[in-house]
């Protein structure tokens, strides 16, 4: 593992930073990130900016996560730490595999259990599309020929290049759940991919 080219690289979809773990809460949030997406490592003792600080004690840290990763993710997620000496102080690498048991959901603050997806270099809240998408990943769909609406939504989305679940529910005069349905399919099959940002969830066909 070169971790001194993962640091240069930069925080990303699987790569995260932590100068050192404060709260459970929070680092619940990226550890399920990790395991609902392709899962991913968490860098402790390496600031946001890439400056390599180094672990003051590395129990303690493996302590907090273990405590988040048992306690404060659902179902529980199980990391595994490595230590790495990089300037001559230790970086404290935990590793979160992608789930087969997806969805994770964290615990907040006010005791709520919610899914999040690592998205670039943001750990974020699923929507309820992903949400869904998540829960029948493991299903193998056995659809070989598109719906009438399946087939106008993929036509929109190649004239339009994008769209949101308002704009396809409009377009075949739907109901959102209706609709919902419809792109958890498409994803699921492989046609069209999500994405999220902090302003809106929209869809494209996949490449």
């Amino acid at each position: 593992m070169n971790i001194r080219k993962l640091i240069l690289e930069g925080e990303n979809a699987s790569v995260d930073f932590k100068k050192t773990i404060s709260s459970c809460e929070k680092i619940a949030k990226t550890l399920v990130a990790f395991a609902n997406n392709q899962g991913g490592m968490l860098l402790i003792g390496v600031a946001d900016d890439g400056s390599v600080k180094g672990v003051k004690s590395e129990e303690e840290e493996r302590f907090m996560i273990t405590k988040a990763a048992h306690v404060y993710c659902k179902p529980a997620i199980e990391p595994e730490f490595e230590e790495v000496y990089v300037d001559h102080k230790i970086v404290l690498v935990a590793k979160i595999k992608q789930s087969d048991t997806k969805p994770h959901y964290a615990l907040d603050d006010n005791q709520k259990w919610w899914v999040y997806f690592r998205v670039k270099d943001k750990s974020m809240l699923a929507s309820k599309i992903l949400v869904d998408v998540l829960k029948k990943e493991k299903l193998e769909s056995n659809l070989l020929n598109y719906t009438n609406q399946e087939k106008i939504f993929l036509q929109h989305l190649k004239d339009r290049h994008r769209a949101t679940l308002k704009e396809l529910a409009k377009l075949t005069r739907s109901s959102y759940k209706n609709a919902q349905k419809t792109i958890v399919n498409l994803i699921l099959m492989g046609s069209i991919s999500p994405h999220i940002s902090e302003k809106e969830e929209y869809f494209t066909l996949s490449d």
